[in-house]
C-alpha cells in the first residue's frame, strides 16, 4: 500500500518571521540585498517577484494631518476661554476632543 504524503502548507508571508523570509528571498535570484532588508521590505520584494498584489493596503487618510492640527488649535483656544469663564464641564469636553484628534493625527502620519 502506498503512503499518503501530507502537503506542507506554507504560512502566509505576513505571518513569517524575518529570518524565514530572508531564507526564501535568498533562494530567489531576482532579489538582491536580502540580508540587509527588514521584514516589511522582504515581504514587499517577495510579493513583487511572485506577482502577488498587495490587497491589504493602508487606508487613505480622509483628513490630512494639517487639518486635524488646525482643529486642535481651535479647540485649545475654546478650552482656554472655558477655563477663563470657569466652565470646567465644557473645558473637559474640549480636552477629550483634543485628545481624540491627537490620536487621529498619530494614525494618519
Amino acid at each position: 500500500m502506498g503512503k499518503k504524503e501530507k502537503q506542507v502548507k506554507e504560512k502566509p508571508l505576513d505571518k513569517m518571521t524575518a529570518t524565514e523570509l530572508r531564507a526564501i528571498a535568498i533562494e530567489m535570484p531576482e532579489i538582491t540585498g536580502a540580508s540587509g532588508m527588514n521584514k516589511t521590505e522582504l515581504v514587499k520584494a517577495i510579493k513583487q517577484v511572485r506577482g502577488i498584489e498587495d490587497s491589504a493596503k493602508k487606508k487613505e487618510a480622509k483628513v490630512s494631518v494639517r487639518e486635524l492640527k488646525e482643529k486642535i488649535r481651535d479647540l485649545k483656544k475654546k478650552k482656554a476661554q472655558c477655563l477663563e469663564a470657569d466652565d470646567k464641564k465644557m473645558a473637559d469636553i474640549y480636552r477629550r476632543r483634543i485628545s481624540r484628534l491627537k490620536k487621529k493625527t498619530r494614525k494618519a502620519a
